[in-house]
């Protein structure tokens, strides 16, 4: 999953970095390379604050931009889990007790920047009925096509995209 970004230079001189989907997230760089190294952890800071304020994720715009923001397995993952308890009505504390955890572990598997194991998250899924699938994509052919998908496929079935490209773990 990759979100659009649009990069400009600012009165400072230093490159400012906005999210197309996040209007309230940017992050800024002493040049154009510094700035696509620290956009991806601006983008986890406002998925986090998104689910903190238990506010809907949006996915990817089809917005065509020269650069877009590789979303990490695991937050994706996260996103997901997050995603899925909305859905499906389990909040934290339910969540908690499915699993037999205690309420701050849970915190923890939905936070954006603690490094999370994947059985954790695959477990979460499991207790909600679900199972966690991911896909392996050749690095260029993913950004390509991404671009084309955001193109030729409205918002709505982004969704059903990203799962026809998905492999089943185990």
């Amino acid at each position: 999953m990759e979100y659009p970004i649009t990069l400009a230079r600012d009165t400072n001189g230093t490159v400012l970095v906005s999210f197309v989907d996040f209007p309230e997230a940017h992050t800024f760089g002493d040049d154009t390379l510094d700035a696509l190294r620290r956009a991806p952890e601006a983008l986890a800071t406002a998925i986090d604050a998104y689910i903190k304020d238990r506010r809907d994720l949006p996915l990817p715009s089809a917005v065509v931009t020269k650069y877009r923001v590789t979303v990490p397995a695991l937050i994706e993952a996260k996103m997901r889990l997050y995603e899925t308890m909305r859905t499906s009505k389990v909040g934290k504390s339910e969540l908690a007790k499915r699993l037999k955890w205690h309420l701050p572990q849970v915190d923890r598997l939905l936070a954006m920047h603690h490094g999370s194991k994947l059985e954790q998250l695959e477990s979460a899924f499991q207790v909600m009925g679900k199972r966690l699938v991911f896909g392996i994509e050749d690095v260029r052919q993913a950004s390509e096509s991404s671009r084309d998908a955001g193109r030729r496929r409205p918002k709505h079935r982004a969704r059903r995209l990203l799962a026809d490209r998905k492999t089943v773990v185990r």
